[in-house]
């Protein structure tokens, strides 16, 4: 005999031939076991051994019903149904849920609204970029908390989320632009535009490693404001852990974007001068911010059309100016 479980209709033909036999016994009794009882039998002691039999085999005839139906036997109540889902498909970074989301993804770009605030304009001169930083610590260098950084000499790019991840990011568009023998300078004699820049990286955004590397078990956490100054002028792009990028006029991100890009939409036009975005960036990262605006915990940088970190006393002027 198998040991898989019974069918039905065995299971069924065992319960009636035990119960059956279970019942003779109940009305045996007295010296002659097979003359019929003078008086009426005791109450039936084999109810409880019908009940116990019954549940031993409760269980065998689920899982056959489980394994021989096409649907699957799911939780009763939606919310569970719901969560036995979402913790089945958010275990791999490229799995598709049914409804076609990538949780993993999602997660990553929710990481980056706990991040610091960061800001570009775009203006008919330049890009400007200005970064909250937070120095959480007195005994932490200011210096050493770097939100801003350079890719090319044309090219800068401020972030929101890891650092790390940004870090990352940011040395293969180095590598792409100017420091690898094949980069695109070398090849072609030229700069790398901003937006080829722009998908280097969003190419990377999705593939969670380089060459042969062993790939990274999750997306990248972070959010680029990359500005930059090419053959076509200024331009400034955002990117998400998704891989995609947009050409924006301005943009906000971070823990404070909402009401940043808020303010941005009422404030900007096309026509502003570097000296006004400076002003304009500020000011709204001062709304943001809780603390207050210092040359310690906030960085400025522009591409017009070189790249330029502003120093303390740069950034400590544009404060003045609030």
């Amino acid at each position: 005999m198998g040991k898989g479980p019974c069918s039905p209709s065995s299971c069924f033909t065992v319960a009636v031939f035990c119960c059956t036999a279970v019942a003779a016994m109940g009305n045996l009794g007295g010296d002659d076991r097979f003359s019929a009882p003078s008086s009426p039998p005791p109450p039936w002691p084999a109810r409880p051994l019908l009940a116990a039999f019954l549940v031993s085999i409760k269980l065998p005839l689920k899982y056959y019903r489980s394994m021989h139906t096409s649907t699957p036997m799911l939780p009763e109540k939606p919310s569970a149904v719901v969560l036995l889902l979402r913790t089945e498909y958010d275990r791999g970074v490229n799995t598709f849920s049914p409804e076609g989301r990538l949780f993993q993804v999602e997660y990553a770009i929710e990481a980056i609204k706990l991040g610091s605030t960061a800001i570009g304009l775009m203006t008919k001169d330049g890009v400007v970029l200005a970064v909250e930083k937070r120095v959480t610590s007195p005994l932490l260098e200011p210096s050493s908390v770097e939100k801003i950084m350079e890719i090319d000499e044309h090219v800068g790019c401020a972030m929101s989320g890891l650092i790390a991840d940004a870090r990352t990011l940011v040395e293969h568009a180095r590598v792409e632009t100017q420091a690898s023998y094949l980069n695109h300078r070398f090849s072609y004699g030229e700069p790398m535009t901003v937006e080829s820049t722009t998908q280097a990286i969003c190419d990377l955004a999705l593939r969670f490693g380089e060459g042969d590397e062993e790939s990274m078990s999750r997306p990248f956490g972070v959010s680029l404001l990359i500005a930059g100054h090419d053959e076509n002028g200024p331009s400034l792009y955002y990117t998400d852990p998704s891989g995609t990028f947009w050409q924006c006029n301005a943009k906000a991100i971070g823990s404070g974007s909402e009401g940043a890009d808020s303010s941005l939409q009422d404030q900007y036009n096309k026509e502003l001068t570097i000296a006004e975005a400076e002003t304009i960036a500020l000011s709204i990262l001062k709304q943001v911010m809780e603390e207050k605006v210092t040359p310690n915990n906030v960085d400025i940088a522009k591409v017009s059309p070189s790249y330029h970190l502003y120093t303390p006393a740069e950034v400590e002027a544009v404060i003045a100016r609030l």
